[in-house]
């Protein structure tokens, strides 16, 4: 009888949080709504003064949109593909070099300074001499979303190591412990945040540069739909892998946002009152 007291509390607790939760997820989608109404709204209304390859009508959007999802799936495909083996990569070599320039001083600067060298060059330089060396689409994309996104994971996981506290690793260090065992208890814990931060960061600015890429140089892909489209002077095609790409996007933000909530759910949040 007195254990089934707390177990009722339990489930009254996990149902309160739950209903928090949802709460604070409908509150947080309210003005992002709103902000899409008011957007279509504008264009509903400035395709009634324009002619359609200015801005096509929010239906003939919708249209293309729902064809694009049924007969062109395959270039969505094709290019989440892409993205995911590229950000996959990006990480464990980008997470890897940050390891490597936070936990070995001496080869520390020399590092940093060719990271922040390939950080500094320009989208388009990477592209340009992706044509150049690879004849292979696969590899130019790879190529290019590889080395534009390595520099972020880098940067921040080296930063990361060098925000642990002092206090810590003097601390750890008094058990003598491995190398291997400084970076599976103190440094891995500690960089998980900063990787998941970055990926929030820069999901949206990779997927841009995977269509960029797909653009210059791919035969099938969003990228090199969105081409045909311009083309042949479709608006209304390009404004709807527009609206799937802000769709996709926002499906990424809130997934990794419930990657990190799960992850970090030892973490508790901090609030300011």
């Amino acid at each position: 009888m007195t254990d089934a007291i707390p177990a009722g509390a339990a489930e009254k607790r996990e149902a309160g949080k739950s209903a928090s939760q949802l709460s604070t997820w409908l509150a947080a989608g309210a003005p992002t709504l709103v902000v899409i109404a008011v957007i279509l709204g504008v264009m509903e209304v400035a395709s009634w003064y324009t002619p359609s390859y200015v801005m096509p009508s929010v239906s003939s959007i919708g249209g293309a949109l729902w064809r694009l999802m049924t007969l062109d799936l395959h270039h969505v495909l094709t290019t989440l593909l892409r993205l995911a083996i590229a950000m996959t990569f990006a990480i464990a070599v980008g997470t890897a070099l940050g390891c490597i320039m936070g936990m070995f001083r001496p080869i520390q600067p020399y590092l940093r300074s060719l990271v922040i060298i390939d950080a500094g060059i320009p989208a388009l330089s990477w592209m340009l001499i992706a044509v150049f060396w690879f004849r292979d689409p696969e590899i130019r994309i790879f190529f290019i979303l590889s080395v534009i996104i390595i520099p972020f994971y880098a940067l921040n996981v080296h930063d990361a190591i060098r925000a642990l506290p002092k206090d810590w690793v003097e601390a750890i260090g008094t058990f003598r412990p491995s190398l291997f065992q400084i970076f599976y208890l103190l440094i891995l814990p500690h960089i998980v945040p900063y990787i998941l931060m970055t990926t929030r960061s820069i999901i949206g600015y990779a997927m841009r540069m995977v269509i960029f890429a797909e653009l210059i140089g791919a035969a099938i892909g969003i990228g090199s739909a969105m081409g045909l489209a311009q083309g042949a002077f479709e608006m209304n095609v390009v404004l709807a892998w527009t609206v799937l790409l802000v769709i996709l996007n926002l499906v990424f933000q809130q997934a990794i946002g419930l990657i990190e909530a799960r992850v970090l759910r030892y973490r508790p949040e901090a609030t300011i009152r």
